[in-house]
């Protein structure tokens, strides 16, 4: 049974509760979490509070660097362990697992280094006065983090959030929350105090809903649902609290008659099938010039058959959905296609070894999809890539910033100004030109526009949003 982490220490919900942990590639259970409440919050929210005024302001930011180094090789020592844990609780294939932890070492190693290089500025005013301004923490800060990638969204939004001199009460998604808790012991072995980082397990709508209404919570980090997202910024407006908010995509990818395809093919079917498509940046709609659109799409059908599905263990190229629900979800989406006859290009396989009570779905490749169909306006998380033609420049624009998201796009042309073009033209919060990712790195700004939220995490624009700017003007004659 796995407890709570609260003030470095492992602590039982006060409801009692459990729930149970499920393996997605075989269905069964193999653990239980806390179903903690908003008494257990409580504890969490105060045992932060504590750190911070009694502790946490004192640590200078050169110091809380060395702590964010010292978290980072506790992780990349774990590096293994944590991989393995990540891959049965959210059923990842090895090869995602790892790189996942190794993110993670990553966004802890870059934070350490930003922690005295936020810097405020001294502003030229009237004669007799000196004016500066400072970047100050908020204090505690709530982080709520999805099921698909619970170790590089911690990093990203905890790291950042430390970094910037808060301390954090983080409630992960039910479905993923084993990785965190380890995350959290090994931030007590290398020399967090005891409330720097505190993790309460349980559903959504009882502790992630108290953690969004507590009063001593001062900024609220948010990775979901645009739903959801909405609740939880209709509650912190109730006492003003700031939220930075990613709620997911319809990522376009725009193929031009003159893209590098043998570049931009295998980039594309990695941009849909990666974590099984449950990926808040994935590119689920592939936009194609009409004078490619055929050579394009019979490329793409031959590598989609032979994507193989299975058990996280395999490593194969899509492991299992997370969970029954997300299963149905997709299927649903495809029955859908199916009653309004789109045609459907090419499928993978499940191997044989995956097990029945798996969770497993098939990478599945759709073409002449309607632009305001639900497959190509909604998200799927799930590997379903939706193609349509575009006939010029201003049909792919039109296109692309056709749905109420705006996360990424990658854009695939050789032509420089139409590079440029495309870039400022579509809605988007990250532009990939003749790549889609860039790797995943851990220095770029993410964040979307329309309803994908707004704010930004990762790279240093992060540690701006998890700070309050004060100015200070001093009159000396």
């Amino acid at each position: 049974m796995q407890l709570n982490y609260i003030a470095n220490a492992p602590v039982r919900s006060l409801s009692g509760k459990t729930i149970p942990v499920v393996d997605p590639s075989d269905g069964q259970v193999f653990d239980e979490i806390q179903r903690s409440n908003a008494l257990d919050i409580d504890h969490a929210v105060q045992a932060a509070h504590d750190c911070l005024d009694n502790v946490w302001h004192k640590v200078s930011a050169a110091e809380r660097g060395r702590l964010l180094m010292a978290l980072s090789r506790k992780i990349a020592e774990n590096a293994d362990e944590l991989a393995a844990i990540e891959q049965r609780d959210c059923g990842k294939p090895t090869k995602q697992a790892k790189a996942d932890a190794a993110a993670l070492v990553r966004y802890f190693e870059f934070y350490a280094g930003a922690c005295d290089k936020l810097h405020g500025e001294t502003l030229p005013y009237l004669d007799g006065y000196s004016v500066m301004t400072w970047r100050e923490p908020h204090g505690v800060t709530g982080h709520i983090i999805p099921w698909n990638y619970p170790m590089q969204i911690f990093g990203r939004s905890v790291g950042g959030a430390l970094a910037a001199g808060n301390v954090c009460v983080v409630k992960p998604a039910e479905d993923a929350c084993l990785s965190l808790l380890r995350v959290a012991q090994l931030a007590a072995e290398a020399g967090f105090p005891a409330g720097a980082i505190n993790i309460v397990t349980g559903y959504g709508h009882e502790v992630g809903d108290a953690l969004a209404r507590h009063k001593g919570i001062h900024h609220i980090s948010f990775t979901g649902s645009p739903t959801v997202g909405t609740l939880i910024q209709q509650v912190a407006a109730e006492r003003h609290c700031p939220v930075t908010l990613e709620l997911g995509g319809k990522s376009p990818q725009i193929v031009f008659a003159d893209a590098d395809l043998d570049a931009a093919i295998p980039a594309i079917i990695n941009a849909i099938v990666q974590n099984a498509g449950q990926t808040c940046s994935a590119g689920s709609r592939l936009l194609v010039d009409d004078a490619i659109y055929e050579p394009v799409l019979a490329r793409l059908g031959k590598a989609f058959e032979k994507l193989r599905v299975g058990p996280a263990t395999m490593d194969l190229d899509v492991g299992p959905l997370i969970r029954q629900t997300q299963q149905q979800r997709v299927w649903d989406f495809l029955s859908d296609a199916q009653v309004a006859g789109i045609p459907m290009v090419a499928q993978g396989q499940i191997v044989d070894e995956a097990p029945d009570t798996g969770f497993y779905q098939v990478p599945t490749l759709l073409r002449d999809v309607p632009v305001m169909h639900r497959l190509a306006q909604e998200e799927v998380f799930g590997p379903v890539l939706c193609a349509m033609s575009f006939r010029d420049e201003d049909h792919a624009v039109e296109l692309a910033n056709a749905t109420q998201f705006g996360l990424v796009a990658g854009i695939w042309t050789q032509d420089g100004g139409r590079q440029f073009r495309m870039a400022k033209r579509v809605k988007s919060g990250q532009v990939f030109i003749n790549n889609y990712g860039a790797g995943g790195g851990v220095e770029l700004p993410f964040g979307g526009v329309k309803s994908s939220g707004y704010g930004r995490e990762k790279g240093f624009e992060a540690l701006y949003g998890f700070t309050s700017l004060k100015t200070v003007a001093i009159k000396h004659g």
